[in-house]
């Protein structure tokens, strides 16, 4: 298995500094004075140093020494530890949530776990799930809490994790198990249950693992809506700070096809009925109505959000050692003057597509990730409640897309890298291999893509009567109508606003279907027109880049050392505006054509 870290930061300092405002960002209350794009260089040069010198290691470690399970515990690889609390203490993860002059802003910790995915696919989970724990308790914790396990989870003592999925269960949450009894501290609830494929469930990379778990209380309402959010503890916190089992064991890890160095636990509470957990927020109401799942939706959209910035940085990571194998590699001869003699094989038209279309989509998808964390920052910043209310709308748009697209297209883009390497590709010596398997994972993780699908097309298409999603499409038309009479990219603003069009004629099909009573035509587009909506923003974000991209061209002239990086971003958009976003209105055509095989299909027929 070969590892090797190779990644270019010019896209994401263009993104930083010409393309998104974030001097915006920047000047709110809780940056100001810390940060300035004058430091962008500086703090991307910085973290890039990082990724490379102190969490790359970790990726061959995780694949020489991966995760084992040996007398009810759960191993690590050995570097794992050290770089968890490394990356803990100095302010680069969890203590990001702490309210104190370290907070960075959330557009930059994008581009942080980009780069981290990309040094090592299996490190960075146990980071985001202590993250993501940590800020739970941060919004919905009572102060003792907060004092309690805050600390520790900041500083890379404690690790902690999202506890829904149970072996009865699976996505279907509201069919869990696990259940909540009463004690007399009306806070604490003794806990019993079974949950399977926790991520950083348990290991020796933190002192305690603090486990944010679901579960019914006694008498709660059937389904999800009575479901109740625990703090849970492996290990009890008493009152002087000292610790005691509290009756969590893991019983087991997966076998998994990748991601080896990424611990996937099974978990067992309450065998000896001393497990105890904390409630997060108020008991179920005189209804049965408990308030678990809205709060756990929190960690579960900053998780959809992270897991595409982590299916970018695998993805991007192995195109780059495409790149670097196709500028070693000779063979063949150029067709266009083949008495030239052998050449490089990033010369020949095919790799160079396989390449552009990887550099294309990956930018696509940087693109939108970006925005959707820029707005991030504004809802959770801005003074005015309704520019606040327009970006968390931006936002609820986005999260599906910015989670299913980049995880889907991976596993095609990691083929194309693979397929540029030749025969070595299909090899364990070079990185696409084990980007391959390490990749798959993520279009499956926090909620499958069908899952995100099904909420793109089934609510977030209708959510206030439209107005939502419509508002989220305008900005795109407006986007066309302010620059298509320029002059510049003539032909690409006429195939964007085709596109658009073939979009709301697929939208408006199936909300008529829906009123013909073909629920199961719904279900049948949504991962299709999920991608689509991936491409149609993807490819807005390209245009509005490119027009950056053409103007510093005119400036800085064919001689200067950046002119192709920008020729190559206006490249990028043309070819994925071109080669991709057709596809939008080749779904349209899907349909509108309304075949419904799919949904009269009985099963029998797969047996054949």
């Amino acid at each position: 298995m070969a590892s090797n870290f190779v990644y270019n930061t010019r896209d994401i300092k263009f993104i930083l500094k010409e393309w998104l405002p974030t001097e915006e960002i920047f000047a709110y209350p809780k940056y100001d004075g810390y940060y300035s794009k004058d430091d962008i260089d500086m703090f991307i040069d910085q973290f890039y140093k990082i990724a490379a010198e102190v969490i790359f290691p970790t990726d061959e470690d995780g694949e020489k020494n991966p995760v084992r399970f040996e007398d009810g515990k759960v191993i690590v690889p050995p570097t794992y530890p050290a770089v968890f609390k490394y990356i803990q203490e100095n302010g680069w993860g969890s203590s990001n949530i702490e309210d104190t002059e370290r907070v960075i802003p959330q557009i930059l910790v994008c581009f942080i776990n980009e780069l981290m995915t990309a040094a090592s696919t299996s490190f960075p989970g146990y980071i985001g799930l202590a993250s993501g724990a940590a800020n739970l308790i941060q919004t919905f914790g009572d102060q003792k809490l907060k004092d309690m396990f805050l600390p520790k989870m900041f500083n890379g003592d404690w690790g902690g994790t999202m506890a829904l999925t149970e072996p009865t269960a699976g996505s279907d949450v509201g069919d869990i198990l696990s259940k909540a009894y009463p004690t007399d501290d009306p806070r604490i609830y003794k806990i019993k249950g079974n949950k399977i494929f926790i991520s950083a469930g348990d290991g020796n990379h933190a002192e305690n693992i603090i486990h944010l778990y679901l579960a019914r209380i006694e008498g709660a309402a059937p389904g999800s809506k009575g479901i109740s959010l625990f703090v849970v503890p492996k290990y009890w916190v008493n009152e002087d700070g000292s610790l005691e089992d509290n009756d969590v064991h893991a019983t087991g890890i997966e076998h998994k096809m990748g991601q080896h160095g990424y611990a996937t636990v099974a978990l067992s509470l309450g065998d000896e009925n001393k497990c105890r957990g904390w409630l997060l927020g108020n008991p179920p109401d005189e209804n049965g109505i408990g308030e678990g799942m809205a709060q756990m939706f929190q960690m579960m959209n900053e998780a959809r959000q992270g897991v595409g910035v982590n299916s970018l940085g695998t993805t991007a990571n192995a195109y780059w050692n495409a790149v670097n194998y196709a500028r070693e590699r000779v063979q063949g001869k150029l067709s266009t003057n083949p008495k030239a003699g052998r050449t490089q094989i990033i010369n020949h038209e095919d790799v160079k597509r396989m390449l552009l279309v990887n550099k294309a989509t990956l930018e696509a998808i940087r693109a939108m990730l970006a925005k959707c964390y820029y707005y991030i920052d504004v809802a959770h910043n801005d003074p005015d409640p309704d520019r606040r209310k327009w970006a968390h709308e931006r936002i609820e748009c986005l999260t599906p897309v910015c989670k299913a697209y980049p995880s889907d297209e991976a596993w095609t883009l990691i083929g194309e890298s693979i397929q540029v390497h030749g025969g070595y590709g299909f090899t364990e010596d070079y990185v696409p291999a084990k980007a391959a398997r390490d990749c798959k994972i993520y279009s499956l993780y926090e909620g499958t893509n069908f899952i995100q699908a099904q909420d793109l097309v089934g609510r977030k298409w209708s959510m206030k009567k439209g107005t939502v999603f419509a508002n989220f499409l305008q900005d795109i038309a407006d986007f066309i109508a302010a620059n298509q009479g320029s002059g510049e990219f003539t032909k690409e603003f006429a195939t964007l606003e085709k596109a658009l069009t073939a979009y709301k004629e697929a939208q408006a099909a199936i909300f008529n279907y829906m009123k013909e009573g073909k629920a199961g035509m719904l279900q049948t587009f949504a991962t299709r027109m999920q991608t689509a909506t991936g491409q149609l923003y993807g490819a807005y974000c390209l245009l509005d880049q490119a027009l950056i991209a053409k103007k510093r061209m005119a400036e800085l002239g064919p001689d200067h050392y950046d002119y192709n990086f920008y020729y190559g971003k206006v490249l990028s958009c043309r070819f994925y505006v071109g080669n991709v976003l057709p596809k939008v209105w080749n779904t349209t055509d899907i349909v509108l054509y309304g075949d419904d095989s799919v949904v009269e299909a009985p099963s029998e027929i797969f047996d054949y």
